[in-house]
């Protein structure tokens, strides 16, 4: 009935396996949870002992094939017709996590997105940029979600069906540069595929530090220009893009390229800072964008 996948790369994810086995025990139903590690550097042997449990399994694959791709390897690999997608540096809030998705299970021609949370205590110094990005911006009530079900869609925790996934797969010719969610949310809306949106969110438990959040966070600025040139996605689709068509439309795009660079030590001094600004930060990720070329890599 319910094919658990989960995607690892670096990471522990042995005691989240542990929590989603009891769960879908009590459920009582046929199930599989499978982890594919996408040849992660590092070599954790806690992982292995998933294997000790029923209908669980953790694989490591030879070489890195990205994250687009992993998730479509786990759906060919699936045996069941629903399939459960979770990060691996996440956690169920409740032990009503599996009864939840079960009891949505016949959304049969949609997907389920059951949120996100962060921690309320506030992490070290150096960690609080993401925190705050995550509380402020991902960990969306259910009704701030649903007034834009696609675009507030993560695939960090999402039920959907084989047959569905098959008609809208991960894209895998994009570069591996983030934003893969973004252009499989807006695949889903050009299909015209409802997605519902429910509380039943995990924890996000993998915060970076700052200076490797904003390394990414331009990574993923990078990736949306991407999708935009190439026609992938609408620039409206994001604000981001949106904002930055304003700006190309009044050619502005130089000036503030220009005033970025000059700037852009002090916008770095305060995100990495105490009281890490999501102004700023949003000011931040627009210049850098005005400093990228057409069909940057």
């Amino acid at each position: 009935m319910l094919s658990i996948l989960i995607p690892v790369y670096n990471y522990n994810v042995f005691t989240l396996v542990e929590t989603l086995y009891y769960q879908v025990l009590k459920c009582n139903i046929p199930f599989e949870i499978v982890c594919l590690d996408d040849a992660s550097d590092v070599f954790l042997p806690e992982n292995q002992k998933i294997n000790q449990f029923k209908n669980s399994t953790y694989s490591v694959l030879e070489k890195n094939i990205g994250r687009s791709a992993i998730r479509n390897l786990l759906a060919k690999k699936a045996i069941y017709e629903n399939l459960l997608f979770l990060d691996a540096d996440t956690i169920p809030v409740h032990d009503k996590f599996i009864s939840n998705y079960i009891s949505h299970i016949n959304a049969s021609e949609k997907v389920v997105y059951g949120g996100i949370l962060y921690k309320t205590s506030k992490p070290s110094a150096n960690e609080l940029l993401r925190w705050i990005y995550g509380k402020k911006r991902e960990a969306l009530h259910v009704s701030d979600r649903k007034k834009n079900p696609h675009l507030s869609f993560l695939t960090l925790n999402f039920l959907i069906k084989k047959s569905l996934f098959s008609t809208v797969t991960f894209n895998e010719n994009i570069p591996n540069l983030r934003h893969e969610d973004t252009l499989f949310s807006y695949e889903l809306m050009q299909n015209k595929i409802e997605i519902i949106h429910i509380k039943n969110p995990v924890y996000h438990l993998g915060i970076e530090d700052s200076k490797t959040f904003l390394k990414k966070s331009e990574e993923a600025v990078v990736g949306l220009k991407n999708l935009v040139d190439s026609n992938l996605i609408s620039s409206d689709y994001v604000k981001l893009s949106h904002y930055f068509q304003i700006i190309k439309k009044y050619n502005l795009q130089s000036i503030i390229a220009f005033g970025f660079k000059i700037i852009r030590p002090l916008f770095l001094k305060q995100l990495l800072g105490k009281k890490p600004s999501l102004f700023i930060f949003d000011i931040y990720r627009l210049g850098y964008y005005c400093t990228l070329k057409k069909y940057a890599k």
